[in-house]
């Protein structure tokens, strides 16, 4: 009973975490009895050989449902980068044609205003099943929602290209000052994403973001992103928003219960 167990928590943690990875160890789990595998190492090899097919499979049948992948394989030229390859490993860079499209035309613009700038992509959807939940998010659910990293620059003002304060990306947060809007404050919400990970923040370099850049990224998505894209809002944090002397309509705060967005930008299109 302990072992049905055991193999049923991890088909459900493989789902949560990468959508296929839980009917890859079912059929690796299958494909080791039939061949009588039973050392750990050749049952995990024949896990990765499975799952690595099944990762493939979702990058060829993903548009079928209306999703196409960010690539994690980036050239020197590429101005378009997603932050790390634990993306595509994890299932976890699809967007549907109108986002993608989006996403490489912002990227283009900052290029052209910021030669050689590069734009960083993180977190965007599942390749199958709208409602199907990216967590920890609790919106990326149909091909819909993307999030791109900040700009950053070093401590003495220079822009770092490409950089993030973490190395996935998030939980670098940009912190609030005294007499910052904190429309969470005194709240303790028991059901909730909205973590602050203090334990981290010693970890990451002091990075901060780099205004100039970030808001013209901002500009963009609220006017051409807008009007050309069908952009329907932004989240960022409300401290952020007034640092950064934002007051589009679109830019919105995403509440309470959901995760702190002065780490990253999250867009998301009709």
């Amino acid at each position: 009973m302990f072992r049905y167990a055991l193999h049923a928590l991890i088909v459900l943690i493989l789902t949560l975490l990468t959508q296929i990875g839980g009917i890859a160890y079912l059929i690796a789990l299958a494909a080791s009895r039939i061949f009588g595998m039973r050392r750990f190492p050749a049952k995990l090899a024949i896990f990765l050989v499975f799952y690595a097919g099944a990762t493939f499979a979702a990058n060829l049948a993903a548009p079928m449902f209306g999703r196409v992948p960010l690539s994690c394989i980036a050239s020197a030229a590429d101005r378009l980068v997603v932050r790390s390859p634990i993306y595509c490993l994890l299932n976890r860079n699809y967007v549907t044609p109108g986002v993608r499209d989006l996403a490489k035309a912002l990227a283009a613009h900052m290029d052209k205003e910021f030669p050689g700038t590069v734009t960083v992509a993180l977190d965007a959807n599942f390749p199958f099943v709208r409602g199907f939940p990216l967590l920890p998010h609790l919106s990326h659910a149909d091909g819909k929602k993307l999030d791109f990293a900040y700009y950053y620059k070093d401590v003495d003002g220079a822009f770092l290209n490409g950089a993030t304060r973490s190395p996935i990306g998030y939980f670098g947060f940009e912190q609030p000052v005294p007499g910052d809007e904190l429309p969470c404050e005194g709240r303790n919400d028991w059901l909730t994403t909205r973590w602050n990970f203090d334990a981290l923040r010693s970890l990451f370099p002091a990075y901060r973001i780099e205004e100039q850049r970030t808001s013209a990224a901002i500009g963009w998505l609220t006017s051409e992103g807008v009007a050309k894209f069908g952009l329907q809002k932004i989240f960022i944090e409300p401290h952020l928003k007034n640092a950064l002397g934002i007051t589009d309509s679109h830019i919105r705060f995403q509440g309470c219960r959901a995760a702190r967005h002065d780490d990253h930008i999250h867009i998301q299109v009709d």
